[in-house]
């Protein structure tokens, strides 16, 4: 018995109109306007003709205010599933030309259906964010099914990987879902995101800001710390997601995408010295040091415009995925600050909950001193730091490139905070604070005697401490470090010395959960 030519032209029909979505006119109007529309975007993503729709014929289910007669293909979202570099992964894409891609009940439905088979099959989940918001329509059933969307990223989060890419708007509501996945990607021109905009702040504080000022991919990016990426276009967007996948693994019960060398290479690289200023208070752009350790000079910086006082990035030495953590000294010396603290710590969980191992690299003079930091709450604020590399079970490795004084070298994971091997170069400076600070403390009274020349007295001073109680073989003979190494030889060690990590076991207090100082 075959299917009648009736059935299948019913079947073909029913298609083109969900394929269509809001209508030609509209995707072409999108189009150019250099916006791509959801179906676009899968179709971007994924690996041709991998893509597997979910729910295509999903009805809306509200009765009111017109709605009973309108048909609303897919309920302005297209979820599936596909391959991105022969890897599953799932993904869900608003579609704006349907009725601005507000979600409804069974839109939110067809978002946790895709979240579920996320987890049950143990791949990463990608959104694609165009919608303004909820559908007013149906009052308390689009907020129950936003409840059951960010009940579900909670539920996800720690055993897959979350991906938000914000594409156009996400207003209200809406925004609290990307904020609870573990990246957000943002273009810089068709993309905001806010709770109230600008027209509800005027009204109910009467302060008059423009869009850009609340809920742009810059001030995201540079601001408010909520976006990790910024894209020039869509097509740049799913770039970065691609990227950013080859560096992550489908689940937390597997190893990231290691891919290692048969052999290590351990050729010196005398350049490295070369990028080490004559004197530890001068400015030293850490990326640079990281381009030379790090395979082909290539990695993946996150968050590169929020607190650029410490560098967050994805890289591999000798094909092996490492997390990398520095502090950059071009930025406030690259002192540990509020968001400083809180962007290394969420990296941090980030790596050790999808078992990345990590890499932290010390120039950090203290945390930066200020009536604003203690009143805003850096002891918090900084104990997250102190939580996260406690808590953190994957292979721990520290290189102190030069300062790493009083509890900021603690909280760079020392070996106290679980550091597994912690590396210093012969200009390494531990101590609990800078030589000349310690100097105007220990030797007050004999700088208040000394007549004439005290600053050459107090310069002499500092370097003798320096050299007697901050040089890094002061610690490696208490056993706090495990080797001095040449600048030449970093990469090669690195190398070596994740290899021999990887099959790290550690077993931790059962419990439910720390309680993190948030």
């Amino acid at each position: 018995m075959t299917i009648s030519a009736k059935l299948m032209e019913a079947l073909r029909q029913r298609r083109e109109q969900v394929f269509a979505g809001g209508g030609e006119d509209k995707i072409k109007a999108r189009r150019e306007k250099g916006l791509l529309s959801a179906r676009d975007r899968l179709a971007v993503l994924f690996e041709a003709h991998t893509f597997q729709e979910i729910g295509a014929h999903i009805k809306h289910a509200c009765r009111h205010f017109g709605m009973a007669d309108k048909v609303l293909p897919g309920d302005g979202v297209v979820v599936g599933t596909g391959f991105v570099d022969g890897r599953p992964v799932a993904a869900v894409s608003q579609d704006f030309t349907v009725t601005g891609g507000a979600l409804g009940k069974m839109h939110a439905k067809k978002i946790v259906e895709a979240m579920n088979l996320a987890m049950k099959v143990g791949c990463p989940l990608v959104a694609f964010k165009d919608s303004a918001g909820a559908r007013i329509q149906e009052g308390v059933d689009s907020l129950s099914g936003y409840g059951e969307v960010f009940y579900k990223n909670v539920e996800a989060s720690g055993v897959i990987p979350q991906i938000a890419v914000i594409l156009g708007p996400c207003a209200g509501g809406a925004s609290y879902s990307p904020a609870l996945m573990d990246f957000i990607i943002m273009t810089k021109n068709n993309a905001h995101m806010f709770i109230t905009g600008p027209e509800v702040i005027k009204a109910v504080t009467g302060r008059q800001c423009s869009m850009d000022e609340v809920g742009s991919a810059t001030m995201h990016a540079s601001v408010s710390g909520n976006v990790h990426f910024v894209a020039d276009d869509d097509q740049h967007a799913i770039a970065i997601v691609k990227k950013l996948l080859s560096y992550l693994p489908s689940n937390n019960a597997e190893d990231p995408p290691h891919q290692p060398t048969p052999n290590i290479a351990l050729t010196p690289d005398p350049a490295l010295e070369t990028l080490i200023p004559d004197a530890s208070n001068e400015p030293m752009d850490v990326r640079k040091i990281i381009a030379r350790i790090v395979d082909s000079g290539d990695f993946l910086e996150n968050h590169a415009s929020f607190a650029p006082n410490i560098v967050t990035c994805f890289a591999r030495i000798e094909g092996v995925v490492i997390g990398i953590i520095a502090n950059n000294s071009i930025f406030k010396a690259g002192a540990l600050d509020i968001d400083a603290s809180d962007k290394g710590a969420r990296f941090i969980r980030f790596c050790n909950c999808f078992n990345i191992p990590i890499l932290t690299l010390v120039d950090v003079p203290g945390f930066l001193p200020g009536i604003e930091q203690e009143r805003s709450g850096i002891i918090r604020h900084g104990a997250k730091m102190l939580f996260a590399y406690a808590g953190s079970t994957v292979p721990m490795v520290t290189l102190i490139l030069r300062k790493a004084y009083g509890g900021s070298y603690l909280a760079m994971c020392s070996q106290e905070m679980g550091a597994d091997v912690v590396l210093s170069w012969p200009c390494g400076e531990i101590a609990v604070m800078g030589a000349e600070g310690a100097v105007n403390i220990l030797y007050r009274k004999e700088l208040s005697e000394t007549t004439k020349d005290r600053a050459a007295k107090a310069a002499e001073l500092a370097a003798e401490y320096r050299r007697e109680f901050a040089s890094p073989y002061v610690a490696a003979g208490q056993g706090y470090i495990t080797d001095v190494i040449e600048p030449s030889e970093t990469r090669g060690i690195l190398a070596l010395t994740f290899r021999k990590l990887l099959t790290k076991r550690a077993i931790r207090p059962p419990k439910k959960h720390g309680n993190i100082p948030l």
